[in-house]
């Protein structure tokens, strides 16, 4: 293969037309397969059609009509026989002329334009002209009840949230007209009873020593009926705050993460009480060694039978 005469199929060859008037790309990528098999000077090109028909993908017919249009340009000629395959040379001296670009950059010019106009009237038909905007008075559409924007209050009525814990304030809510209910579903007068899951009280991402966390009797009946009297409610908890303030935790809602550290508790509780215990271990041990010593005897036993049989 020769860089010179791939350079020169690739960028320097005339460009074939077809009938129509557009690139011949067909002929392009057969003559750039012949010079991958071409001599510095464009000589010596003798792959087979089935070769060529490899390189480019094309079938037979098409790889040879394009060798037919490539002669007709005198892009190629004929130059013998070589195993049965035609040899060509590809003629060098033969090449595209200059305006060639020039015409390439002038047609990406005109797309670039084209585009360019089409983004700007499309932007042009989203924007609405000012003469057909209506303007109406904030007298003609505010209504008695609706407090004018220099007042500076608000249509509805705020309240501050102050929590009961840390004192701080929480942002302004709107009252509502049917306040949820202070007891979880399922529950009547603080009786648990079917009662799933603790209280939720979701708020804002704060620490759990901003958020007032403490423990209330639903979440310890909650734990109590859930996972039974061995788990220790209060230690389990203790150990919960002590690692979120630690750890410098925020949640939105802490009963539910304290819901799920008590899971965690309870699942590893029940692990930790299905592995076998260092008893069980130290027996396992005292059996190993008595079927070991069971063992050595026996083959003593044997051995002195044989030397009183070897005496004798």
């Amino acid at each position: 293969m020769s860089i010179e005469a791939v350079k020169w199929a690739m960028d320097d060859a005339p460009m074939l037309l077809t009938d129509k008037g557009k690139p011949d790309t067909t002929a392009r990528g057969v003559l750039q397969a012949l010079a991958e098999h071409a001599h510095k000077n464009g000589t010596g090109a003798y792959p087979s059609v089935l070769r060529l028909q490899y390189r480019t993908g094309y079938d037979r017919r098409t790889v040879q009509r394009a060798l037919r249009r490539l002669e007709d340009g005198n892009l190629i000629e004929a130059d013998g026989m070589v195993n049965g395959c035609t040899r060509w040379k590809l003629n060098l001296k033969v090449v595209r002329p200059a305006s060639d670009w020039a015409d390439l950059e002038a047609e990406e010019e005109s797309f670039r334009s084209a585009a360019a106009e089409r983004k700007r009237r499309s932007r042009s038909k989203a924007v609405t002209h000012a003469d057909s905007v209506t303007v109406t008075h904030s007298n003609d559409v505010t209504d008695g009840d609706v407090t004018h924007s220099p007042s500076g209050r608000h249509a509805l009525e705020q309240r501050d949230v102050t929590h009961s814990a840390s004192g701080r304030h929480a942002r302004n809510a709107a009252l509502t007209i049917k306040e949820p209910s202070v007891q979880p579903p399922g529950t009547s007068g603080g009786e648990v009873g079917s009662y799933s899951r603790p209280p939720s009280h979701t708020g804002f991402n704060t620490p759990i020593d901003d958020a007032g966390f403490t423990l209330t009797d639903p979440m310890r009946r909650w734990a109590l009926d859930t996972f039974g009297p061995t788990l220790d409610v209060d230690y389990e908890t203790a150990q919960f705050v002590d690692h979120h303030r630690a750890e410098g935790r925020h949640r939105s809602n802490w009963p539910t993460e304290w819901q799920k550290w008590i899971r965690r508790s309870a699942k590893w509780a029940s692990e930790r009480a299905q592995r076998p215990t260092s008893g069980s271990v130290v027996s396992f041990r005292d059996r190993q060694q008595q079927a070991t010593d069971d063992m050595f005897d026996r083959a003593m036993t044997r051995a002195r039978t044989r030397m009183q049989q070897e005496s004798s």
